[in-house]
């Protein structure tokens, strides 16, 4: 028979054994690392949203969905614990390489459609324009021209998504963006981000709301508003633009203008990516004139990766480095204060 000692050492080998044994099986079901992509409907995250036919914000057309989110996130890179927003269509391409730096990254369904259909034939004032983008990030009543409600606003959009993506992707640590309450997204670690449209949308949303950083590609314009030199948020130093000089931003000087106008001189002068390397002296101006055919409408668009973007002879894309620079260097390594550009045209409506 055993003795009580023997027993009680039988008792802890079995107790030990059990625990390891689930503590193996539990690893077993956790997922490896690896480079995690999901997608949902908004309408069906939640079921507050709604549809704006006027401004051609619908769930579907012509038998295909609308509102489609995507996100994003790579668990084999060590995570920087930042989350990008993603104010346009989805670039997997853009999503691939910011995985690559160790952030999360989320598309959102948002009314970007008004473009074209409000504010004409032109703004009614230096702030219209501005505040419909600013209604369309946030949901809340910034303007006359739209009614949308906060379920349907980016902002929004993305908290629920982001609530989604915590549940569904656990491996992928999307709770960390969440408040303790989980109630809100924690905007310090949000990264807000576009092109084109979605860029100047993202500028004035963060003019709006403090965020970690901004970058801006192809962009911002609004030219006729005067959104970009109110008081803001976030700091000039955490806006990020990146443009090519044939791109009609440029031609018309609405570039010039935007960057001027959002204090980004303060943080070093325009500097040309192909004559010059990461980190540009620290600014956060940057432009290229690599070969883009003469052609004004790739060069809109090659300042994201994607077919329009310019390789080198052996088919990497040239602007590689940028895209790592804008989205990761560190905002407290700012260059030299900029005189503002005399030559730079600011004043193109008057009302």
């Amino acid at each position: 028979m055993m003795n009580t000692s023997t027993k009680w050492l039988a008792f802890a080998f079995l107790f030990f054994s059990v625990l390891t044994a689930d503590v193996s099986i539990a690893a077993e079901n956790e997922p490896r690392p690896q480079r995690f992509q999901l997608q949902a409907r908004a309408s069906e995250i939640d079921a507050r949203t709604r549809e704006y036919p006027a401004i051609d914000f619908v769930f579907e057309k012509d038998g295909k969905p609308q509102d489609v989110q995507h996100a994003a996130v790579d668990t084999r890179v060590e995570s920087q614990g930042k989350l990008v927003i993603w104010l346009m269509g989805h670039n997997e391409r853009l999503f691939e390489r910011v995985n690559s730096y160790g952030l999360h990254a989320i598309q959102v369904s948002y009314a970007n459609r008004w473009f074209g259909k409000l504010c004409q034939p032109k703004p009614a004032s230096a702030m219209a324009r501005g505040n419909v983008r600013l209604e369309a990030a946030t949901g809340e009543d910034f303007s006359d021209e739209l009614d949308l409600a906060r379920p349907d606003g980016a902002a929004e959009r993305a908290f629920q998504f982001v609530k989604w993506l915590a549940i569904k992707n656990e491996a992928g640590n999307w709770n960390q963006f969440l408040t303790d309450d989980g109630d809100h997204l924690r905007w310090d670690k949000v990264i807000v981000a576009g092109s084109s449209h979605g860029s100047t949308t993202a500028a004035r949303f963060a003019k709006h709301q403090r965020v970690d950083r901004v970058v801006m590609l192809c962009g911002p314009r609004d030219q006729d508003q005067d959104w970009q030199s109110i008081e803001s948020a976030t700091s000039a130093n955490r806006f990020f633009g990146f443009s090519h000089v044939l791109d009609g931003g440029w031609t018309g000087d609405h570039y010039c203008r935007s960057w001027e106008l959002l204090g980004m001189n303060e943080s070093g002068p325009i500097v040309n990516v192909d004559n010059s390397a990461a980190p540009y002296g620290n600014t956060r101006r940057l432009i290229s004139s690599a070969d883009v055919g003469k052609d004004a409408n790739r060069a809109h668009s090659s300042v994201q990766p994607g077919n329009s973007s310019p390789k080198d002879a052996d088919g990497n894309f040239l602007y590689e480095p940028v895209w790592r620079y804008l989205f990761t260097h560190p905002v407290g390594e700012v260059g030299e204060v900029t005189p503002i550009d005399d030559g730079c045209l600011k004043e193109h409506v008057k009302y």
